[in-house]
């Protein structure tokens, strides 16, 4: 029996999830013997990009559909078009078009899959400006904490149309005090306490699904069923 699978697919939140006590990490740690959870994270993308790319990371000839897949993306495209980062914005309406695309080639592409949207993240524009990724003449930040519920508030509107779950991690990480040093290292990317909210919401809402790893087969026995007396029984 092949283990089952589960896809996370997103920007650098997504390929940055399975550093140390990231919430990717913590999923694999989560479904550990019954589920293979698998990175497909790209710092600086945005949906334009993942959406030209969606046939090459997830080919026609894959032939196991995964349980589940989170979709993330959204703190590129929200990138403000007039400052230093401005190669990375999409425009809102365009945003709502390529991540409604990106969840109906999923459910196209796998009927049985349950897809999770998940929002960007909140904004400390303060932090933006002390840890800048380009040359910033202007002084500004490159994402405001505005937009980015902007585009926030769009990926909940694609779950509701596409009838997908959504986690709103840009509400949930601002319902708690000092959520701007706690939650977050750079002013966008999460810090430990942050994955911890993205594998809380990630877990709950898979459960809500139907997914635990009690309820998913295993590939090979676990030793509290061998028999003792006989262990190689087990693997007949």
């Amino acid at each position: 029996m092949s283990r089952s699978k589960i896809y996370l697919f997103g920007d650098s939140i997504t390929e940055k999830s399975f550093a140390v006590g990231g919430w990717g990490a913590s999923l694999a740690n989560h479904f550990c013997r019954t589920a293979d959870v698998v990175v497909r994270g790209y710092t600086g993308y945005n949906t334009r990009w993942a959406l030209k790319v969606l046939e090459r990371v997830f080919p026609a000839s894959q032939e196991t559909a995964p349980v589940a897949l989170t979709v993330l993306f959204g703190a590129n495209d929200s990138c403000l078009p007039y400052r230093c980062s401005a190669f990375h914005h999409v425009p809102l309406l365009e945003y709502k078009h390529n991540l409604c695309s990106i969840v109906s080639f999923f459910k196209k592409r796998w009927p049985t899959t349950h897809v999770l949207l998940i929002t960007p993240p909140p904004i400390d524009e303060d932090a933006r400006l002390r840890h800048p990724y380009v040359e910033n003449p202007e002084g500004l930040p490159e994402r405001t904490n505005e937009a980015a519920g902007k585009y926030a508030r769009e990926c909940i509107a694609v779950a509701n149309e596409c009838r997908v779950p959504v986690i709103d991690l840009w509400t949930k990480i601002q319902q708690f005090p000092n959520w701007r040093k706690d939650y977050l290292s750079d002013g966008l990317h999460l810090t430990e306490a942050g994955s911890q909210i993205v594998f809380d919401e990630v877990i709950r809402k898979l459960i809500e699904e139907g997914l635990t790893p009690d309820s998913m087969p295993v590939d090979l026995p676990f030793l509290s069923d061998m028999d003792t007396n006989d262990p190689m029984k087990s693997f007949e």
